[in-house]
C-alpha cells in the first residue's frame, strides 16, 4: 500500500497523456501483437487503474517506470496482458465449425489413419476453457461411436487468469444454455450448494487437455504437427502483418491435410498461405 504521505490514489489519477498511451501501445504490439489504436485510450486507462490500485501506485507514470525496469518486465507483463485482454466465449460458440469437424474432418480423417495414433488438436486462444472443453465433448461423442478412436488436446493462452479458470472447470449453470440435456449429464456434475447454481467439466474431460500459456509472438514449436488447429476471433485483435506472420506459424504447425478453423468475422483473403477453403471459415493445408 502506498505511504501516509504518497500522492493520490489511483481513484483519482489524472488523464494518461497520448504520449503515455503510445509508448503503452507500442509496447504491447512488439510483446503480444495487440494492436490498441488511441480510440481505446479511455478503456485501458479505466483497465489499469485496479492495477495501479493493488501495486499502490500514484499514477501512471510510476507504473510505467515499474513496468519498463527489468523486474517490472518479469513480474508485471503477465498482469497487464490479464487488463488489457477481453475474454469473450462461450460454449459451442460458432455451431457450425463443430459440424463440420464431426461431419467432415474427423471421419476422413479416421479414414486415412485407423486406430494407429491419436488425432491431436489445439485450441490456440482458449481463453476461460469453453472452446476446449466444447472440443472434447464434440470429440468424445465421436470416440462413443467410433471404436479405437483417441485424441489429445492442447490448449493456450496468453492470459495466466483464464488459464487458471480454464484448469478449474467450473461454469455458472446458466452458460450450459445452449446444450443439450443430454449432454449436460453426461459431461457435467452439479455443484452440490444447489443454491450456488455451479456446474464443473466431469474429471476425464478435465483430464483430456493439456493447458499451457503461450504468447503468439514467441518462437514455437510442438513434438509433433496438430491435425487441426482452432483460432478463433483472436487474430481481430493482431494488425494484418501480425495476423500474417502468425498464420504462418500456424500453417508450419499444422500436419499436411490438416485443418484451421478461424472466427466468422476473420478473413485469410490476400494471405499467401498453403490453404485451401475447404468450408467457411476452414481451411486445409495443401
Amino acid at each position: 500500500m502506498a505511504g501516509a504521505g504518497a500522492p493520490a490514489r489511483a481513484s483519482g489519477l489524472a488523464t494518461m497523456s497520448e504520449k503515455e498511451f503510445k509508448r503503452l501501445s507500442e509496447f504491447i504490439h512488439a510483446e503480444v501483437g495487440i494492436k490498441l489504436p488511441l480510440s481505446k485510450k479511455v478503456m485501458v486507462e479505466a483497465r489499469l487503474q485496479k492495477r495501479l490500485r493493488t501495486l499502490g501506485m500514484a499514477g501512471y507514470r510510476q507504473y510505467y517506470e515499474y513496468l519498463f525496469s527489468p523486474q517490472g518486465l518479469d513480474e508485471e507483463l503477465v498482469h497487464l496482458i490479464d487488463v488489457i485482454t477481453t475474454n469473450t466465449t462461450e460454449f459451442f460458440r460458432e455451431p457450425r465449425h463443430f459440424e463440420v469437424l464431426t461431419q467432415d474432418v474427423l471421419p476422413a480423417w479416421r479414414s486415412a489413419n485407423g486406430p494407429a495414433r491419436p488425432f491431436r488438436l489445439w485450441s490456440a486462444g482458449c481463453s476461460t476453457g469453453e472452446e476446449p472443453y466444447t472440443l472434447s465433448i464434440v470429440l468424445s461423442e465421436f470416440a462413443s461411436r467410433v471404436s479405437g478412436f483417441r485424441f489429445s488436446i492442447m490448449a493456450t493462452d496468453i492470459s495466466t487468469r483464464v488459464l487458471s479458470l480454464a484448469k478449474n472447470g467450473v461454469y455458472p449453470e446458466e452458460r450450459l444454455a445452449k446444450m443439450s440435456m443430454e449432454l449436460k449429464r453426461r459431461y457435467f456434475l452439479r455443484s452440490k450448494d444447489k443454491s450456488r447454481k455451479l456446474v464443473r467439466l466431469v474429471p476425464e474431460l478435465r483430464g483430456a487437455i493439456d493447458f499451457r500459456r503461450l504468447n503468439f509472438m514467441e518462437s514455437f514449436s510442438f513434438p509433433e504437427p496438430m491435425d487441426t488447429i482452432f483460432c478463433r476471433n483472436v487474430m481481430i485483435y493482431f494488425d494484418r502483418a501480425t495476423q500474417e506472420q502468425l498464420l504462418q506459424k500456424f500453417c508450419f504447425q499444422l500436419r499436411s491435410g490438416g485443418h484451421l478453423f478461424i472466427g466468422h468475422s476473420e478473413s485469410l483473403t490476400g494471405m499467401d498461405l498453403p490453404l485451401r477453403q475447404h468450408a467457411p471459415t476452414v481451411y486445409r493445408k495443401i
